[in-house]
């Protein structure tokens, strides 16, 4: 009936209305999960949080146009390091035409810098997510950005009933994160992207450096040919590992450790 709603061309408010209502009193309308508001919350922290990091790098592609227009040779690894850029102002007459809008761009990265680590701080050490994160950040490849992502998009892994529900709400996300970029319209679902190991971050690239297991199972999927497929790989045992993480509530134990096999 909604769907009907939806796709008709004509439209009527008072009839779209009334099958809604018949809809609601029916309990035909499934239910929707909805995070707590101390959640949401501290989400919106998060999210404030990304905004800053995309104004960082907008402000240091800014600085490295400026250069370019001026005509300054410099060191693109070096060039936001601070002694470097001290060193670029100090010794470079070319750059005086553009030095104040480099000094306000470089001013700008500090305080945004500043302001991010006082926000990822006040979340690390809310007394509501610290133990959770702290239980995250013993599976190998997840750090702070992650573990914090995954604690507050993703909510209660307890309304999972199995780590393949899991799977197909991320797969959900990732589908619409890809339908946003051809300008589709998209839902909040789009923030908790991030928490998809194998998205932002890339924390399932790295992974394999710091966990065996992991390296074996990216090994043994690169060799049919694709790359893509093995980072695929080592996010699921990582989103299976922080899931396991989460039910037992205890910390994640490798395999050499445990007594166990590793995965070949």
């Amino acid at each position: 009936m909604l769907r009907a709603i939806a796709a008709a061309k004509r439209k009527n408010d008072k009839i779209d209305a009334s099958k809604i209502a018949d809809c609601l009193r029916c309990d035909f309308l499934p239910e929707c999960y909805m995070t707590s508001t101390e959640i949401r919350d501290r989400r919106r922290t998060l999210g404030y949080r990304g905004l800053l990091v995309k104004q960082m790098v907008q402000m240091k592609n800014r600085i490295s146009g400026l250069l370019m227009e001026a005509g300054v040779s410099y060191n693109k690894q070096r060039l936001h390091k601070v002694g470097y850029f001290t060193e670029l102002m100090a010794g470079n007459e070319e750059i005086d035409c553009v030095r104040p809008l480099l000094k306000l761009s470089r001013e700008t990265i500090n305080r945004s810098q500043k302001l991010d680590y006082a926000l990822l701080s006040s979340l690390e050490r809310d007394p509501l997510l610290s133990e959770r994160l702290k239980r995250l950040r013993t599976v190998p490849g997840v750090g702070p950005i992650t573990a914090l992502t995954w604690v507050l998009e993703m909510g209660d892994v307890a309304r999972f009933q199995s780590i393949k529900k899991r799977h197909q709400l991320l797969r959900t996300v990732r589908s619409r994160e890809a339908f946003s970029r051809q300008g589709r319209t998209h839902t909040d679902f789009q923030a908790a992207q991030q928490a998809y190991p194998a998205g932002a971050g890339g924390s399932a690239k790295l992974a394999p450096r710091y966990s065996h297991e992991l390296s074996l199972i990216y090994e043994k999927e690169k060799q049919r040919g694709n790359r893509n497929r093995a980072t695929l790989a080592v996010a699921r045992k990582m989103v299976a590992w922080m899931v396991a993480v989460e039910r037992r509530k205890q910390d994640f134990v490798p395999a050499e450790e445990r007594g166990g096999t590793v995965a070949a």
